[in-house]
């Protein structure tokens, strides 16, 4: 998870902090773009309809385990390839909420 950590954090305007469940939070501002859980759950908000079109485009992505009916999203990292693939999706996000 150091790698996605060291990415992320080069991008303008990011800081990072502990996520008050554990786990790394990214912030944009004072915005949480997402936070990733020890177990390797990254949890990111972005709009319901980016939500809903990376559902269907990737089965990885999932609903947020909680809030269901939102724009959250999780996907777990288990790899090196999902570490680069939650780069981009955090990347997305940035994107999303920099506007």
């Amino acid at each position: 998870m150091d790698n996605i950590e060291a990415e992320v954090e080069k991008w303008t305007g990011i800081t990072t902090s502990i996520h008050k469940y554990g786990g790394l939070q990214f912030n944009l501002g004072r915005r949480e773009l997402g936070h990733i859980h020890s177990n390797g759950l990254l949890d990111m908000l972005l709009s319901r309809k980016i939500k809903q079109q990376l559902m269907e485009e990737d089965g990885r992505v999932q609903h947020h385990h909680s809030f269901k009916n939102s724009g959250w999203i999780s996907f777990y990292i288990k790899d090196e390839a999902d570490m680069d693939f939650a780069i981009s999706l955090l990347r997305m996000a940035y994107e999303h909420h920099k506007k």
